[in-house]
Order: C-alpha cells, then structure tokens, then sequence
C-alpha cells in the first residue's frame, strides 16, 4: 500500500536523490565509526503539535532492502495528513545503524518542511469552517519542490491553484496593461485556450470585476480589496462568476475575508512561509 495520499506528487523522487546526493557526496566519513553490520532501532518522533507529510519520503530512504537482515522493518505510525502531537512516533524501523544516519537529515528535512506546509494550512481552513470559502495556495513555492509543497498544502486540506503556467489562465495586471484592457486580454486568452481551462482574471476595484465578468472571466481574483468591496462584489455579480480572494491575508483576517461570502481563498505564505514542524530522529 502507498503510503502517499492520492494523487501522488510527480516525480518527487528526483529531489529526493538530488538531496541525498548533495548531503552524502562521496560518503559518510563520520558513520565509518560504526560496524557496517550493526543493526539500529530508531524511531521519528514530532517534536511539536502539527499535521504530518511527507511519509512517503522517509519509507523511500528508510526502507530496508531485500539483502537486509529479517528483523529489518519500516513500520509507519502516523500517515500524511494525520496529526500528531509533541512526542508522538510517525515511522520506525530497524536498519543498517550505518544507512538509517546517511538518510536522517535528508528525511528529516523534506519532513519537517512539507509537515509545516500542512499544518498551517490546516489552520487557514479551521479558521474559515462554516464558511463556503476554500483555501488555495499559489505558485510562490521554493523551485524544484513544488509539487511537494502543493500534495503537503492538500494533507492540509487546502486545494491546489493552477500547479503552473501550464494548466489555467490567470490574466493578471501586467498581461492587461499589455494586452491595453481587460476585455483584450480576455478575448485575446479565450481564442487559443482549450475548452477544458477557465480564464480567471486579477481584479482590484468594481470597475475592474465588471469589466472582466462582461468579458467572460470565469473566474475573478479580488487582489488586495477591503473584505467591504469584495462583499459587495459577490453580492453584486452572484452567480455569474467565481470569487477568489487574495493579497496579504493572514490567520488574523482569513475568517473575515471567508464571511463575505468569495469561494476561494488563495495564500501564498502556506508555501513561502510555513515554518517547519519540528523532528527529530532517535536510536533506542
């Protein structure tokens, strides 16, 4: 059974290689004071109340191989999106005590961040419950990690924006300034895109939201608006298009801006800004 939620990020496999590869190099020169052949328990343990991700990540290093001894194991506690409190086990096992130090930090790593990812996340969405809003992160994610950022902010419980430049239209203040208006813009977009795309379109005042509604916008993004103006924008154009919020909104207003009634909520701090949960590895 995977121990990834569903659908599994692509290709995260290679950061973790490059990872290894960055962290090991030619080998691990404090480990060679130890008996290749000792056999090591160990246990990953949180170190702090959160929400845990990336799992996946620790069975893929951690795992033992088919020469391993029998009493090698890799035996998973707490699954991605699971939550855990200050010393409780996510993964345990026995393994060459030589392999289980190559891999600690590099586990250790991708598992606290992507773990701090999801458990902020988890705190936008209890913030805005009892509203419709949903919260969506951006793409202002570390390069190379992205999908991983993206599967830990849905172990959270937020959605996915459009996982890059590929996959939606989001015409925004400089497509338009070029474009010379919205309506352009819009047209221009809805020439070429498939069927199966929506076009959503960055909105900063009414003059704005109506322009873009009466060009076809799907979707349109309220950019840094007052929770007033956006209230009034979704009370004014109910039912025509899609409502997203976005622009420097924190755990402190996500529930004022999910009570006025917008659909979405997109923030980019959950991958830009999530501090990680904190782990540690122990030998027993």
């Amino acid at each position: 059974m995977t121990t990834w939620l569903q659908p599994e990020p692509a290709n995260w496999w290679h950061c973790v290689d490059d990872a290894i590869e960055e962290d090991v190099g030619s080998g691990d020169v404090t480990s060679g004071c130890i008996d290749p052949d000792l056999l090591a328990e160990y246990s990953i343990e949180a170190q702090a109340d959160g929400i845990v991700c990336g799992v996946g990540i620790a069975e893929y290093l951690l795992s033992p191989y088919p020469s391993d001894p029998d009493e090698c194991r890799f035996t998973v506690s707490k699954g991605d999106g699971g939550g855990v409190q200050r010393g409780d086990p996510i993964v345990s096992g026995v393994l060459p005590a030589r392999r289980a130090l190559m891999a600690e930090r590099v586990a250790l790593n991708f598992m606290m961040m992507l773990s701090g990812v999801a458990t902020l996340t988890a705190q936008y969405v209890a913030r805005t419950e009892g509203t419709k809003a949903e919260i969506l992160d951006t793409r202002k994610t570390t390069p190379g990690l992205r999908a991983l950022q993206k599967y830990a902010v849905r172990c959270g419980g937020g959605r996915n924006h459009r996982m890059g430049l590929f996959d939606g239209a989001l015409v925004k203040d400089n497509h338009i300034a070029a474009a010379g208006s919205i309506r352009a813009a819009v047209k221009a977009v809805k020439s070429y895109l498939p069927h199966t795309l929506n076009v959503e379109v960055e909105c900063r005042n009414m003059g704005e939201v109506k322009e873009a509604i009466e060009a076809g916008a799907e979707i349109v993004l309220l950019d840094n608006m007052d929770p007033f103006e956006m209230r009034e924008a979704v009370r004014n154009f109910q039912g025509q298009a899609l409502f997203e919020a976005s622009g420097g909104i924190s755990l402190d207003t996500v529930k004022g801006v999910a009570q006025t009634g917008v659909d979405f909520i997109s923030i980019g701090a959950l991958t830009h800004s999530a501090p990680s949960l904190a782990m540690h590895m122990e030998f027993s």
